[in-house]
């Protein structure tokens, strides 16, 4: 039986493995390592390195976690029982984990657009990741749905690829940090598309256009070969729905300061959270994890038997 089952494989999930394992808490960590920042284009905001890829990053904090004996297993838990003063997780590759305590770092899973074409062309010219899949659009036209960060770095890490890449956003200003307008101000080959939606996504066996509700030059049409969403995350609720653990009305984990929840046994950590004011940065949620370990060190050192 483990002290310590962690729910999440991304930075808050490995933090809490680091800390967890200096204190000799026995922990195991499930999920997919790196979480969503193993997705991501470019690091510059963590503290002493300027400058890291998501998957760089990702590595290095999964090799950080194992080198402190960490345990991590990549699989899902579809489901998770709770009897006395122990919790049973069930994995999706068939293994069933015991441990005393929970700690729920699931993060957040990439919103959608809810249109037309969306999900029939998943795969075939739509993408939530432009890390993932910009390379298969060479010299190719794209365009980013969204406003925020995540929108502007895919649209920088996209136009080294693509021929040309849209910024398409229903706001009439988008969102992201000063460092992202200016880049995208230099960069010819990107054009913010500001006060219009994408109503609806079309082609024949892959994307080859838009259908906008606001005519760009116009035009209702915007001919296209790829699309990447980047509109922002939900909470991901299974787990969290089936323990019966308070949520607020958007469907975070509310946590006390030292991330506890309101089931006993169960804390949690990261984006995922009421936490950190909700800033869902990698540097809130590497904090929160370490919290999340140093109360539970004190939890089960005053609690050795229950």
């Amino acid at each position: 039986m483990y002290d310590l089952a962690i729910i999440g494989a991304g930075p808050a999930g490995l933090s809490a493995s680091v800390y967890a394992s200096r204190y000799g808490i026995k922990n195991l960590v499930i999920g997919e390592p790196g979480g969503l920042a193993a997705k991501t284009h470019e690091i510059g905001n963590w503290l002493g390195t300027e400058k890291i890829s998501g998957w760089e990053f990702a590595q290095k904090s999964v090799e950080h976690a194992k080198s402190f004996g960490a345990e991590i297993i990549s699989a899902l838990v579809d489901q998770i029982e709770k009897s006395d003063d122990k919790f049973f997780l069930y994995l999706n590759n068939g293994k069933k984990i015991q441990a005393r305590i929970i700690l729920l770092a699931t993060g957040t899973k990439q919103r959608k657009l809810g249109i037309p074409g969306e999900q029939e062309f998943f795969g075939k010219g739509v993408s939530y990741c432009a890390t993932c899949d910009g390379f298969f659009y060479k010299n190719k036209i794209v365009a980013v749905v969204g406003g925020n960060d995540s929108a502007a770095g895919a649209a920088a890490f996209l136009s080294d690829i693509a021929k040309k890449v849209y910024i398409i956003y229903r706001g009439e200003k988008i969102r992201a940090e000063e460092f992202w307008f200016d880049l995208l101000e230099k960069n010819p080959k990107i054009e913010v598309i500001v006060g219009t939606n994408v109503k609806e996504i079309k082609g024949g066996k892959k994307v080859e256009k838009v259908i906008l509700d606001n005519p760009y030059y116009g035009a209702e049409e915007l001919a296209l070969h790829g699309v990447f969403v980047e509109i922002g995350f939900d909470p991901r609720l299974k787990l969290v729905e089936d323990l019966g653990v308070e949520t607020d009305e958007e469907g975070y984990i509310r946590i006390e300061a030292d991330g506890r929840t309101s089931i006993r046994g169960i804390w949690a950590a990261g984006d995922v959270t009421t936490g950190s004011n909700k800033f869902k940065q990698i540097v809130t949620a590497v904090s929160e994890g370490a919290i999340a370990a140093g109360s539970i060190q004190k939890y089960l050192k005053n609690n050795p038997h229950s």
